[in-house]
C-alpha cells in the first residue's frame, strides 16, 4: 500500500485549500500511521459524517479498505465510478484489497453498464484482478459491446481483451478471434487467444 498511498496524499495535498483542510489532512495521516481500532473507528464515522470533503473521504475509504475493512466498501464503489481516472484507479487498487464478496458484483455492473463505458476502464482491470465468477461473463459482454468500427472506448476493450487472457477460461475465445480483426486490439487478442492454446489464425 505504501506507494499507492503516498501518491494518494500527494495528490490530495496539492487540493487543500485552507488551514483547517491541513489540519484535517495531517489528521488523517497520523490515524493511517497510527493504524489502531479507534483511528480505524474515527476513520469509518468519516465517512458517514456530513459535509467531509471528497478528498478526506477518499484519504479514509483507501486507508479502511487496504486494511480489509468493509465499512469502506460503500465510498469505494462510490470513487470507482467517479468521473476523474485516478481517483477510480485508487478506488480500484482498495477494492482489490478489501476481500468483500460485493465487489466483483458491483465492477461487474460498472464495467457492463453502455451508459458508463467512458468510466469503465478500471472496474474491467479490477475485474480481471479478483478472478471472481462475475469476471469472464462481465467483461465478455463488456468487449462484445466495443467491437464497433472506431470506437472511441478503444482502451477500455483493449483492458478486456488482456483481462481475458489473464483470465484463461475458453468462453472468451469467440470473443477474442472477433477481436483479432480490430487494429488496435489486434496484437492483444491473438496474445490473449494464445494463452488459452489457440494459435491458429482466427482471423
Amino acid at each position: 500500500m505504501e506507494e499507492e498511498f503516498h501518491e494518494l496524499t500527494d495528490r490530495v495535498r496539492a487540493e487543500l485549500r485552507s488551514p483547517q483542510d491541513l489540519v484535517a489532512y495531517e489528521r488523517l495521516l497520523g490515524l493511517a500511521r497510527k493504524n489502531t481500532p479507534a483511528g480505524r473507528e474515527e476513520l469509518a464515522q468519516m465517512l458517514v459524517a456530513v459535509e467531509r470533503p471528497l478528498w478526506a473521504r477518499e484519504i479514509a475509504a483507501f486507508i479502511l479498505g487496504c486494511a480489509g475493512d468493509k465499512r469502506a466498501f460503500e465510498t469505494l464503489v462510490l470513487l470507482l465510478n467517479y468521473r476523474d481516472p485516478v481517483r477510480c484507479a485508487t478506488a480500484a487498487h482498495a477494492l482489490g484489497r478489501l476481500g468483500d464478496p460485493r465487489t466483483a458484483r458491483a465492477a461487474a455492473a460498472l464495467a457492463t453498464n453502455p451508459l458508463r463505458t467512458a468510466y469503465a476502464l478500471h472496474p474491467v482491470r479490477l475485474l480481471a484482478e479478483l478472478r471472481a465468477p462475475q469476471s469472464v461473463p462481465a467483461l465478455i459482454a463488456t468487449l462484445e459491446r466495443l467491437l464497433t468500427p472506431h470506437t472511441p472506448y478503444w482502451r477500455v476493450a483493449l483492458a478486456c481483451v488482456e483481462g481475458l487472457g489473464a483470465l484463461g477460461d475458453r468462453r472468451a475465445v469467440p470473443t477474442l478471434a472477433a477481436a483479432v480483426g480490430h487494429p488496435r486490439l489486434a496484437a492483444a487478442a491473438a496474445a490473449s487467444l494464445a494463452r488459452l492454446g489457440v494459435h491458429e489464425d482466427v482471423r
